[in-house]
């Protein structure tokens, strides 16, 4: 059994993913080229590539495997059959907070947003609005939303969907760092060393 509040965390991961490719459409339209990078990936980030996939195909698909396969739910765990209200409620208000951050953050990114990271396909430096209080504000969001599925579907496979994005968003992440810095140089520099990676307060600012 799936509660309430589990049911309306995989509605906001599916209305997210919705948006999420809405979203990248429109910044390929804008930017004039294709913002859809993963298929040039080498290396660790092709592994990263895939481990994006994985995690949100595994935190959108597992719950509805296990709730159509019962075996596999009965030795799960962490299934709770949908008796944890509490960590429901907590886990929708998560996951749609950061919802609301990732597609936020995507969407502020204009022609400048990518999906992965190839050298020399990098867009303009974006600074405002939540990219002054993190680098990587729409990884945040989306690390958010899916420890919210976890939270509200708790299962071995929603909780292992997170753990692999995170690992996916910093192997891409430090790819980025990189390319930046070779495409805009001092003003990445400053910018990076100003505004933390995930998330916090902006040094400069705060002094």
């Amino acid at each position: 059994m799936i509660s309430a509040f589990g049911w309306a965390a995989l509605a906001l991961l599916f209305g997210y993913l919705a948006l999420f490719f809405w979203g990248s459409a429109l910044a390929a339209q804008a930017a004039g080229r294709p913002v859809w990078l993963f298929a040039r990936a080498t290396g660790r980030d092709r592994l990263a590539a895939m481990g994006f996939r994985v995690a949100f195909a595994i935190a959108f698909f597992g719950p509805l495997l296990w709730l159509a396969v019962p075996t596999l739910h009965k030795v799960d765990p962490l299934w709770t059959e949908g008796r944890a209200v509490l960590l429901g409620l907590i886990g929708v208000f998560v996951a749609g907070l950061g919802a609301m951050v990732a597609f936020a953050a995507q969407m502020s990114m204009g022609s400048s947003w990518r999906v992965g990271v190839v050298d020399g396909e990098t867009g303009d430096l974006v600074s405002g609005g939540l990219y002054r209080f993190s680098r990587n504000p729409t990884f945040v969001g989306q690390a958010a939303l899916l420890a919210g599925v976890a939270l509200a579907v708790p299962s071995v496979l929603t909780v292992l969907a997170p753990i692999l994005f995170l690992w996916s968003a910093s192997t891409q992440v430090r790819s980025e760092e990189v390319a930046l810095r070779a495409a805009i140089g001092q003003d990445y520099e400053q910018y990076e060393a100003s505004v933390p990676r995930w998330i916090g307060i902006n040094r400069k600012a705060a002094r």
